[in-house]
């Protein structure tokens, strides 16, 4: 027995101690709110209450199929509402759910598929066709269930279920048994866009989730029953947690098949929209479409956007029509979000070169996360707060991942020294607010997307005519960064610029293919190692 006096002669029990889980949220805002909207799609309303219910019948048809603590439920899903009800219903019953990026290549799938030993997999209609040639790549042979939408192709699986029919196979839970037995068990599985070789699975636990929706709610003061537009992809970090913030505030998630720009403006206006994340890549979509509808919003939208901060022209547009941006920085390994720009009123008067200046920082931890910092990787000593030091951001914190699946060595090295090594360049100001200044390893961000330098350089090799190869950002007006190569050729070797473009095509996600091709010699140290720093400024030139 323990000689403190505070700790009652009891120590935790049932009564004071119940593990962190998000899907809590759910069942008190079915319970507190039963009749408010949760879910909005194609004009079709769905209430808290029948989405809960919803999820535990999906909670009872996975335990009717064996599934365990140790099972993975990929899903291969657009923004529809079978997403949200997937990201609430798998944990409850104990699974795993794997969402996966929907412009990935059948091959990169099947690797997905095969890694996580998928058991079942949800699919949706529309990208059917993509699944059928994953799972024939695949090795494993998961349950397929199909998720129909009235607007996509007819597609089908031989003996699958459609989703509702899966949802009626077995018997719902108990609205009380549907809580993981440990709050470090994992609750969600999400693969990286990888920089080298194969991407990583990194797995999230139920008390990181639960602990980053309720930093998304208070950083952002998201009010009850606010509206949440969905552009931001769910299988981007689980949608940032954002699913789960959406019920424990008891707001509604309103979900689009695509972001594309007209609808993405139908949705704010008619549904009265008052929270979205968006890349900057899609609020220029939306600044761009309301001005040429000529609309003012009168009701302020809060924009959360991450990575680069918009450039100060497109913050001056957004202020004018009625858009208030959030700028966070984070990675999957965090779980998205986990420092924030925290903007400061006095702010607001400053010009706008300034202004774009301050809001281009990643700022300090999320109150969720208890720290960010930059530090020498080596000595893992802080660098000076002087805005020009550079170091490695790093953070550590409850909302840090659990690890990478079946990666020890990787784990290990992640968090090596007590802290998660993002890999990003960064600098500390002397206010403490901490600013991105390069990727490391190369990273191209496009329209949200990470893209690996090395592994486009990789797919440009096994052209014939390619001596040498680099591939480095390139700014573009509406996707942020894509890929652009600098190609050396073989002696007597010609290749046209579509060409190489095209092979690319063959073997990589088209996201990922360069935009552009210049053929020439490559600059190199004098050990023979290709001047990739050269080649940004060549490139920033043209």
């Amino acid at each position: 027995m323990s000689n403190n006096k505070f700790d009652c002669g009891l120590g935790p029990t049932p009564a004071n101690n119940v593990p962190l889980s998000p899907v809590s949220f759910v069942r008190r805002t079915a319970l507190a709110y039963p009749d408010s909207p949760a879910i909005i799609f194609d004009g079709v309303s769905q209430s808290w209450n029948l989405t809960f219910e919803r999820c535990l019948s999906l909670a009872g048809a996975l335990r009717g199929c064996n599934l365990t603590s140790s099972s993975t439920v990929s899903a291969l899903l657009r923004n529809v509402p079978a997403a949200i009800e997937l990201t609430y219903g798998v944990p409850m019953s104990g699974a795993v759910l794997n969402m996966i990026n929907t412009r990935l290549d059948a091959k990169s799938i099947a690797y997905i598929l095969d890694h996580s030993e998928t058991e079942v997999f949800f699919i949706d209609s529309a990208l059917a066709s993509t699944a059928k040639e994953a799972l024939a790549f695949a090795k494993v042979r998961p349950k397929a269930v199909l998720v129909r939408d009235q607007l996509s192709p007819e597609e089908s699986f031989p003996d699958s279920p459609t989703y509702n029919e899966f949802l009626n196979l077995a018997p719902p839970i108990e609205p009380f048994d549907n809580m993981p037995k440990s709050e470090w068990d994992a609750i969600a599985l999400n693969y990286t866009s990888g920089t080298t070789g194969n991407p990583k699975g990194v797995v999230f636990h139920h008390r990181a989730s639960y602990l980053l929706a309720l930093g998304n709610a208070l950083e952002w003061s998201m009010p009850t029953h606010h509206r949440f537009l969905w552009t931001l992809p769910l299988f981007h970090a689980s949608g940032w947690c954002f699913p789960w913030s959406v019920a424990a505030k008891a707001g509604v998630n309103v979900c689009l098949r695509a972001p594309l720009q007209e609808e993405i403006v139908d949705a704010i206006l008619r549904e009265s929209i008052t929270h979205m994340c968006a890349a900057p890549i899609v609020l220029n979509l939306i600044a761009t479409e309301l001005e040429q509808r000529k609309v003012r919003l009168t009701q302020p939208l809060h924009v959360m956007t991450a990575g680069s901060a918009p450039p100060a022209s497109l913050l001056a547009r957004a202020d004018a029509l009625g858009l208030h941006i959030e700028h966070v920085y984070g990675l999957t390994e965090v779980l998205g979000p986990a420092s924030i720009c925290a903007w400061k009123e006095e702010w607001n008067s400053l010009p706008d070169d300034e202004r774009a200046r301050l809001r281009a920082r990643q700022g300090v931890n999320y109150i969720t996360e208890e720290e960010i910092c930059v530090r020498e990787p080596s000595s893992m000593q802080s660098v000076l707060q002087d805005g020009s030091a550079m170091g490695e951001i790093m953070f550590r914190g409850n909302t840090v991942m659990k690890g990478y699946l079946k990666n020890p060595a990787a784990t290990e090295a992640a968090l090596q020294g007590g802290f998660f090594h993002t890999g990003d360049l960064g600098v500390c100001h002397p206010d403490g607010h901490v600013q991105l200044k390069d990727r490391a390893k190369d990273i191209i961000i496009s329209g949200g997307e990470n893209i690996a330098s090395v592994e486009v350089e990789a797919a440009i090799y096994q052209h014939p005519a390619v001596s040498e190869v680099a591939v480095v950002a390139h700014p573009h007006d509406k996707w942020g960064e894509t890929p652009v190569a600098f190609i050396e050729l073989r002696e007597d070797q010609t290749v046209e610029e579509q060409e190489i473009i095209e092979h690319c095509r063959k073997i990589l996600a088209h996201y990922k293919c360069p935009t552009q091709v210049t053929f020439g010699s490559l600059p190199k140290t004098a050990t023979g190692k290709i001047q990739k720093f050269a080649l940004r400024e060549i490139n920033a030139a043209v």
